[in-house]
């Protein structure tokens, strides 16, 4: 038996979200038919992280097992990409593992990224692809907002009411925020995320940036570990999974 790691790009738009689920077309199922296809048998492919619906990513990983040997990475790599090339999801390399190796409980990073347009135009270019706010945002405070955040908290305020997770409790590592000409892009860096976390946190922080919060608010807020505190979650159309480490 061998097992393969994959490295996903994909724009979300147009699925459920990473998971094979019933009520509509999701990245896990879009390639595990296609690897059914290239190796006439069904392969079950595991993610690193199930981004929700309308999430994209630019490196998610997920790991399979096959019976037999991928001897030509590159003639593979040609082979799904072709039938994948349609659905807006690209396989941009593929390593193989140790058996016992799995994507989503070997993983010791994940960085997300949110991607803000800050103007009064609409967006033509970046619709569906970032969170358009008209309204004026504060730079500093946003960065004050994400030092915030730093560190290890309980976060049940931002915790999705359907989140599995054992514990509230994760070490957000980093959150940076840089701006160029109107766009804003927040990347947070954790080993692990609650559901809606991310989207959740971003929601809060244009509560602060555009002064409906004040930083007393906001630290309320966080420590009150009360969901009915949180800000509107963010769109699921400005955020991306950049990258997982191993």
């Amino acid at each position: 038996m061998f097992n393969y790691l994959i490295k996903i790009e994909y724009d979300g738009s147009k699925f459920v979200g990473w998971q094979s689920q019933e009520n509509g077309k999701s990245i896990q199922a879009t390639i595990e038919k296609v690897l059914k296809k290239i190796f006439k048998t069904n392969v079950r492919i595991a993610g690193a992280g199930r981004t929700d619906k309308g999430v994209h990513a630019f490196g998610q990983h997920a790991n399979f097992k096959l019976s037999k040997k991928i001897v030509d990475k590159k003639k593979f790599l040609e082979s799904i990409n072709f039938f994948l090339r349609k659905k807006l999801i690209s396989i941009l390399d593929i390593q193989r593992k140790k058996i016992n190796f799995h994507a989503r409980f070997n993983a010791k990073k994940r960085i997300y990224e949110y991607v803000i347009v800050n103007r009064q135009s609409i967006l033509s270019i970046d619709k569906g692809k970032a969170w358009h706010i008209k309204k004026k945002m504060n730079l500093t405070l946003l960065k004050k907002g994400g030092k915030i955040f730093e560190g290890s908290h309980d976060f049940s305020t931002f915790r999705a009411a359907t989140c599995g997770a054992k514990s509230p409790i994760k070490k957000m590592d980093s959150i940076t925020v840089k701006k160029i000409n109107d766009k804003i892009y927040i990347k947070f860096t954790s080993k692990s995320f609650l559901q809606n976390q991310v989207r959740s946190m971003v929601g809060c922080l244009k509560y602060l940036s555009t002064k409906k919060w004040s930083i007393i608010e906001f630290k309320k807020v966080l420590k009150s570990k009360n969901r009915s505190r949180c800000a509107p979650p963010a769109p699921a159309e400005g955020l991306y999974l950049m990258n997982v480490k191993y």
